[in-house]
């Protein structure tokens, strides 16, 4: 059955490509080569600015790329580190845990609540799915209060679940899986429960390979939303803040100014770094939840 729908698919593909003509195909090239390549020099520019020293970094006009490239930004970012309480290590291991722990059970717990509202119908589950699309409206901000009177109440306080927790309550990937899977036929989960499968089994084995474009870009989004998080508002042990939190009070420190500014740039890279490069290895699956329609009857 998955053979049979991934050749649907590529015959969908091929139609789409035989339709476009070599014009319109290089054309199209060319402008998305262009777009890449303005879009690629900020970061070209951060990345050739934690690589120059420091008579370079205030040269003017600025240079794109270092005359005399050096790593100094870097060793002295580390020395920074290590006159901290907290080793840099710690700071990193808050980070990546928070993110980890955060988006994986956002996507199992949002993957669980979609499958319900997308395939069955319920009294107030049209009700709820509206809620879930009004949510999207709101800005973080206008919750933020409420929600730190819940996490105190619950006593999140000075915890990973203070920023854990929340998150598993985001609509996104709610509602980006819940539109995936009302796409998938009905008849093929009830070809599934006829062949024996429970709910479980055809949740875990057939719905989710089936959306893996849907909950990919769910955790691509949460994993930048965790990473970019500090948690200052919840979090006040040293021990326990985030990367981001540590970078940005160098960023504030009185003692910045020019002699820091090397430091702050190495330290852009590093936090620029990962996400990117999660972002790089699952663009295939973000790039498909733009391009793919479903499946049909």
């Amino acid at each position: 059955m998955k053979k049979i729908f991934k050749r649907n698919l590529d015959m969908k593909s091929s139609a789409r490509e035989s339709s476009r003509s070599f014009a319109g195909n290089l054309v199209m090239g060319l402008f998305l080569t262009v777009m890449g390549a303005l879009f690629f020099v900020p970061v070209v520019y951060m990345v050739g600015n934690s690589l120059k020293p420091l008579n370079e970094l205030f040269k003017f006009p600025p240079t794109l790329l270092p005359k005399n490239p050096t790593f100094d930004n870097f060793k002295d970012l580390f020395r920074v580190f290590a006159n901290t309480l907290v080793p840099f290590g710690r700071y990193l291991f808050n980070s990546l845990f928070v993110v980890a722990l955060g988006s994986l059970g956002h996507i199992l717990i949002a993957s669980f609540c979609a499958y319900p509202l997308a395939k069955y119908t319920f009294p107030g589950s049209r009700f709820i799915s509206k809620l879930i699309v009004y949510s999207l409206m709101f800005n973080g901000s206008v919750t933020s209060i409420h929600v730190f009177i819940t996490i105190s109440n619950l006593h999140f306080i000075d915890s990973y679940a203070a920023i854990i927790v929340p998150t598993f309550a985001s609509t996104l990937g709610l509602y980006l899986m819940q539109n995936f899977m009302g796409q998938i036929p009905d008849s093929l989960l009830e070809a599934a429960r006829i062949d024996g499968a429970n709910q479980f089994q055809i949740h875990l084995k057939i719905v989710l390979p089936l959306i893996k474009s849907a909950w990919v870009t769910a955790f691509i989004l949460i994993f930048q939303s965790l990473w970019g998080a500090t948690g200052d508002e919840y979090i006040y042990k040293e021990n326990l803040k985030s990367l981001n939190y540590m970078i940005g009070q160098i960023a504030s420190g009185s003692t910045v100014g020019i002699a820091r500014a090397g430091v702050l740039s190495a330290a852009s890279v590093i936090v620029f770094s990962i996400p990117a490069i999660t972002f790089l290895l699952m663009q295939t699956n973000v790039i498909n939840t733009m391009a793919t329609s479903g499946m049909k009857e």
